[in-house]
């Protein structure tokens, strides 16, 4: 890996999502303000020629990869803790490996986290993402549009015009932020995330996890941004529910993980998770 001067490390987890992986990679690297930061990727079972891309191109994306085979899987929180204790700048990137990133979204991110240095933070990027489960509308964050605007799979996105869109949408919205940690793309400071002690083992390999961590967060005196200045594609779910491989449903796995991981939640917490206008966790309450 060529030493960079870079202040963060982008971080993806992987599993058998080669071909969003390809966009997520190279939008990373053409579209970041960091583009020489250090980039690990962490590749769990991968069967579908992961593990062969990464070999012939981390070279020339400049990446540190980890070809991980484990009978129980440790999931994309597992993998987000195996790539963060190999961090070593002051700064974690995280972002899934069915993202497509918008021009500077990293510097954007950066600027809002240093101008808090005294606080703990997590600071998400806003998202579109292509209508995958006919949702009726958008959330606080995460705007949900039609799936011809601009594709909805590796093969008919329409990058340039998405690029495009983005400068706009960072533009008009540089000063829109609210509580919210949406998931990844996610900035933390390192010594932040090592305090908090990352993803909970238990919820893996998906589900669950990313409201405990927000939970132990929120009790310990974190505060969530999330900001119209950086922009993300997602294209949603491709990563954990597995849309493409099981005519537009949720994976078996997913589904028995949320199943299981409910029940994981309340013999941990007890409660249930309440959450505030913006839908970002911030309390429990009675089952």
């Amino acid at each position: 890996m060529v030493e960079s001067k870079s202040p963060l490390t982008f971080c993806i987890s992987t599993y058998n999502n080669l071909e969003y992986l390809k966009l997520a990679v190279h939008s990373v690297r053409k579209n970041s303000f960091f583009k020489d930061a250090p980039f690990i990727i962490h590749a769990e079972n991968c069967t579908d020629g992961t593990d062969k891309w990464l070999e012939q191109y981390s070279e020339q994306y400049n990446l540190t990869y980890f070809v991980d085979k484990n009978e129980v899987p440790v999931g994309i929180g597992g993998g987000m803790n195996f790539c963060a204790d190999r961090v070593e700048t002051e700064y974690i990137m995280f972002l899934h490996s069915d993202f497509y990133v918008g021009k500077n979204w990293d510097k954007a991110l950066l600027d809002v986290i240093e101008r808090h240095p005294n606080e703990k933070l997590w600071v998400s990027s806003h998202r579109v993402e292509p209508n995958m489960f006919n949702n009726p509308s958008s959330r606080p964050g995460t705007y949900i549009i039609d799936k011809e605007i601009f594709g909805a799979y590796y093969n008919d996105f329409k990058a340039r015009e998405f690029e495009d869109y983005a400068m706009e949408f960072t533009w008009a919205n540089n000063s829109y932020e609210i509580p919210k940690g949406e998931g990844v793309s996610g900035l933390i400071r390192k010594k932040d995330w090592d305090e908090i002690g990352g993803n909970d083992p238990i919820f893996a390999p998906a589900s669950w996890e990313d409201m405990d961590l927000f939970l132990r967060m929120l009790n310990n005196g974190f505060k969530f941004i999330l900001t119209g200045s950086s922009l993300v594609w997602h294209f949603g779910a491709r990563g954990s529910h597995r849309l493409e491989e099981n005519d537009g449903k949720s994976s078996q796995r997913q589904i028995e993980a949320e199943q299981k991981n409910i029940q994981k939640w309340l013999s941990k917490w007890g409660k249930l998770p309440t959450f505030n206008e913006v839908g970002m966790i911030n309390g429990l309450k009675d089952v």
